[in-house]
């Protein structure tokens, strides 16, 4: 455990999270095979459309709130998450920890925790935000447009929100929802 409240991952850990996630959740990036990832039980996935027609961005503002307020109110004391952007810069987040003077550049505008170095939105490539033990977390899939909220933990916290935001599903643990 580390006592930093971000910290970019390199080398071996970089390699060694990437391999987990593919080993658990069969990651296929692809820009036109569809879902991008075994989707597990509990999980939804949205269609990120609704925030096509998003003057000053407030609903890309308020999905980006409520998953990382999910994320960091279902972490457990002490428990990073993993904050993955595919094929560049990953990084180990401690929610718990109070950010200071940490600077990191926002991919996504309007990221609600200060220092979170990117929010769940797919911009321009995937995004994966895990808990250290995988339990829970999103994936982001820029392709398809859309985000994958898994866990039941996660899911309790944010469903309701996102829904409201996001109005579209796609998949309930897997399958199409029609």
């Amino acid at each position: 455990m580390t006592n930093e409240p971000v910290r970019r991952l390199t080398g071996t850990e970089y390699a060694d999270i990437w391999n987990r996630f593919d080993a658990e959740f069969g990651f296929r990036p692809s820009m036109s095979v569809f879902p991008g990832i075994k989707e597990s039980a509990p999980s939804i996935t949205w269609s990120l459309d609704a925030l096509d027609d998003d003057p000053g961005y407030r609903k890309l503002d308020r999905l980006v709130d409520v998953v990382q307020d999910g994320l960091a109110g279902c972490s457990e004391p002490g428990e990073g998450l993993w904050v993955l952007d595919w094929q560049h810069t990953c990084y180990r987040v401690r929610p718990d920890l109070p950010v200071g003077d940490v600077f990191l550049p926002a991919v996504v505008e309007g990221r609600s925790r200060a220092g979170w170095p990117f929010g769940p939105y797919p911009d321009g490539d995937y995004t994966v935000h895990l808990a250290e033990d995988l339990r829970f977390g999103t994936f982001g899939h820029p392709w398809e447009h859309s985000l994958c909220v898994f866990g039941a933990e996660l899911l309790a916290a944010v469903q309701d929100d996102v829904q409201q935001v996001l109005k579209r599903v796609l998949r309930r643990d897997g399958v199409a929802a029609d």
